[in-house]
């Protein structure tokens, strides 16, 4: 008999976790230089982007290419780490996008360092931190016998 298990809204289901993780990723090009300055460049990145995290396991759920940034909104699965997940991104993207355009390294980025070392990451939840909090402080309900909780 198979028991029924009510599912989690957008969350992942994988054989033996469950995951609902999204995050906020920003990272800004070398000396802030604007290098996606058209349509045709922009687009060549978010392609680029899109391809790498197909291969990577990586879900991409907005993208945003600005002139010297990047804005991406993504899931992946928690074995992986975000610092590993950044490198995988930057690290390939630099290689294809400058090898695309030995003009643009060569004019803005004579290091070969497409993108600066730093970035931003934020976690993003379907739930503040509070709610949370409340939740885990609400658990017990006298119920149990449990009077460590007094």
């Amino acid at each position: 008999m198979k028991r029924h298990i009510d599912k989690i809204p957008e969350a992942h289901y994988e054989r033996g976790y469950v995951y609902n993780l999204h995050y906020h990723l920003i990272w800004v090009t070398k000396y802030r230089n604007p290098c996606f300055v058209s349509e045709e460049l922009v687009n060549e990145m978010k392609q680029i982007l899109n391809d790498i995290a197909s291969t990577s396991e990586i879900e991409i759920e907005e993208l945003e290419v600005m002139p010297e940034h990047v804005h991406l909104l993504l899931s992946f699965k928690p074995k992986y780490s975000i610092t590993d997940v950044v490198k995988n991104l930057k690290g390939h993207s630099a290689r294809i996008f400058l090898s695309n355009h030995p003009e643009i390294r060569k004019d803005s980025f004579w290091g070969g360092k497409l993108w600066s070392p730093s970035y931003y990451v934020g976690s993003v939840g379907n739930m503040s931190k509070e709610t949370v909090r409340q939740y885990i402080l609400n658990q017990y309900d006298g119920k149990q016998g449990d009077s460590s909780r007094d």
